[in-house]
């Protein structure tokens, strides 16, 4: 295989840490934006008079520090570079600040990287590529939020679709087969779950989010998915049982789990199942 430049390489990894970047405002701030609007909506429906509060979406207001509320200086928001220069802490009040933001913009990067070998410069990457980002962040603001919102699943699920018509269209009956299988999978397990404990054992998102993958990787690849995603979920949870005590009794999100599985199907995800089917032989 002929691989880019060194350029092209240096290129799409910066291009990646922006993207990572842009995605920890999403992160952060589309959970508050859809509880405001979900707020309004129970106002209206309850028939009380709307709120007035600041204009607040992706782009208003500017970033500033959670604690101080001081504005970040646009050196001090260059993605990763920033947050080393500061040495983790606000310019102004030192408060630090969470390890997150570079996590994200350097996986941003290093996406695009295995992007960029597996597939070239190609519109398949860039399809692959938007799928990542996505599934990055539903996995983060799942773990913060335990929350997968619609407004990122479902067009997750209609990409996939999309992309096996677009690149590989005698994939798309699996692809739709998959989305069916990925959601009433989780919705059996969920209403099985309930009626033995009484219990609901994860959410809604969830449902959509395997629906999605299905989607992209077609029925073949669900129970891959989601042996590899019950196996990390359980030898996580069982580390932070021992490790973590005051967390114990405390839900663990799924959808982090799901979305890891889901990066390991899209970007090697045919070796993969190779090897799973040389095991069960």
């Amino acid at each position: 295989m002929h691989y880019p430049p060194l350029i092209v390489w240096l290129t799409v990894f910066l291009i990646g840490l922006c993207l990572g970047s842009f995605l920890n405002v999403v992160i952060t701030r589309l959970p508050v934006m859809l509880m405001h609007h979900w707020r309004s909506e129970a106002r209206a429906a309850l028939e009380l008079s709307a709120e007035h509060s600041p204009r607040f979406n992706l782009a208003t207001p500017p970033s500033l520090c959670p604690r101080c509320e001081s504005a970040i200086a646009w050196h001090d928001n260059l993605p990763l570079l920033g947050w080393i220069k500061r040495r983790g802490r606000c310019a102004t009040c030192k408060t630090p600040i969470s390890i997150q933001y570079p996590l994200v913009e350097l996986v941003g990067g290093l996406l695009t990287l295995a992007v960029l070998a597996l597939h070239g410069v190609s519109g398949e990457a860039a399809f692959v590529y938007a799928a990542c980002l996505m599934l990055l962040a539903l996995a983060v603001i799942d773990f913060r939020t335990q929350l997968l919102p619609d407004i990122l699943t479902l067009p997750l699920l209609w990409a996939g679709l999309l992309f096996q018509l677009l690149y590989q269209p005698l994939m798309l009956p699996g692809a739709v087969i998959g989305a069916m299988v990925g959601y009433l999978s989780l919705w059996s397990f969920y209403w099985l779950f309930k009626l033995v404990t009484g219990k609901e054992g994860m959410g809604f998102g969830d449902f959509k989010l395997l629906a999605a993958l299905g989607a992209w990787l077609g029925w073949s690849f669900l129970p891959l998915i989601l042996i590899l995603s019950a196996g990390l979920g359980a030898i996580v949870g069982l580390i932070t049982q021992m490790c973590l005590p005051h967390l114990r009794g405390q839900p663990l999100p799924f959808g982090p789990f799901l979305a890891l599985a889901g990066w390991v199907g899209l970007l090697v995800g045919d070796e993969l199942m190779m090897l799973y089917l040389n095991l069960l032989i």
